[in-house]
């Protein structure tokens, strides 16, 4: 699923307030770091991540691998930190968030 330019401005404005949840560190993308995240794209449906001084990997480069590791979309990077979003498919349909068309 491929986000508009809309329907990414909706959530960068829904990620603005969030704080980062997963930090990505000197370990990089584990398996229970992509597990964590996979979990937490089921219950919330939109993550913001840190990528730390310590890490291997730039940011835009742990945003597109852990994207591609938990079947989600980068909604956008900035300095350290970048956001992911999936529909989640077990919340109920009041609680989900609704994308503009």
């Amino acid at each position: 699923m491929e986000l508009t330019s809309k329907q990414r401005a909706q959530l960068r404005g829904l990620a603005n307030s969030l704080d980062p949840i997963l930090h990505i560190g000197k370990g990089d993308l584990g398996e229970n770091l992509i597990r964590q995240a996979d979990d937490a794209l089921e219950a919330r449906e939109i993550i913001k991540c840190r990528v730390l001084e310590t890490s291997e990997l730039s940011p835009k480069e742990a945003a597109d691998a852990l994207a591609r590791a938990t079947r989600s979309e980068v909604v956008q990077v900035i300095g350290t930190k970048f956001v992911l979003y999936r529909q989640s498919h077990k919340k109920d349909r009041k609680e989900k968030i609704v994308l503009v068309k």
